[in-house]
């Protein structure tokens, strides 16, 4: 299984392609299904690229999304970068009209087993995000919520050099859990890391969201060419450069 990451906490300023409307969103995710992505992953965003809970936006960004990839699951993110207060995050996702498939959360951040609480009382599966270097493994390994979870997102936040040690560490230390666990890197660990997913035969995820270059360190034109170039039989990653877009022609 692989999830493309449409978007994420970034700026439009970080990418000339980056999805922030709805149609952009739709057109990104379908781009991606065509490329071979299995699901989708995206940050309702305002107008002005800032990710955002609002119940307008989030079921204009579904339903736009959906209807242009109808067969094909898509989950979004209840980070504080979307809302930083666990509270008003809880209040914003009981007026949804328009519900994910699943929808992440940030066991790092406070509130997070509330916030997880809610969205299961709602129906919405939970993908635990778990990042290294933070002690959300063993905040969710406690809580009663753990068999709960649909997925556990094994975020490793290592350049290069370190990525593949410390996403092996985590997926260890995660092995107590039922969930399946979808290890990703960030930046130029992305590749790295997700060259140890697909080798262990678990699932994994490339978008924008975590990386704007291809392994050959070229900017990437959108989330395709990610999933295109994730999905190739021989994909070496090469010393990827840090995440310094361009701009178009």
């Amino acid at each position: 299984m692989l999830q493309a990451c449409l978007n994420g906490a970034r700026s439009p300023r970080e990418h000339y392609q980056l999805p922030v409307r709805p149609e952009q969103l739709a057109r990104a995710a379908a781009d991606a299904v065509t490329a071979g992505a299995d699901e989708i992953h995206l940050h309702p965003k305002a107008h002005d690229g800032t990710d955002s809970l609002d119940p307008h936006l989030v079921a204009a960004a579904l339903r736009t999304v959906r209807a242009a990839v109808p067969r094909t699951p898509v989950g979004i993110t209840t980070s504080t970068w979307s809302t930083p207060d666990a509270a008003a995050r809880i209040r914003a996702l009981r007026a949804w009209t328009a519900l994910p498939d699943h929808a992440t959360v940030d066991w790092h951040e406070p509130g997070a087993a509330d916030v997880t609480d809610a969205l299961l009382r709602r129906g919405i599966a939970v993908h635990a995000v778990v990042p290294s270097g933070t002690d959300a493994d063993d905040a969710l390994l406690r809580s009663p919520l753990r068999d709960r979870i649909t997925r556990v997102v094994a975020r490793v936040t290592d350049p290069t050099g370190g990525a593949t040690t410390t996403a092996a560490a985590l997926r260890d230390r995660l092995r107590p859990l039922t969930a399946p666990v979808l290890l990703h890197g960030t930046g130029p660990g992305a590749w790295t890391v997700l060259a140890l997913a697909r080798r262990g035969g678990g699932p994994a995820r490339i978008g924008l969201e975590d990386t704007l270059v291809l392994p050959d360190g070229r900017i990437a034109d959108d989330t395709a060419a990610l999933v295109t170039a994730a999905l190739a039989p021989h994909h070496h990653p090469r010393r990827p450069r840090p995440d310094t877009p361009t701009p178009p022609g």
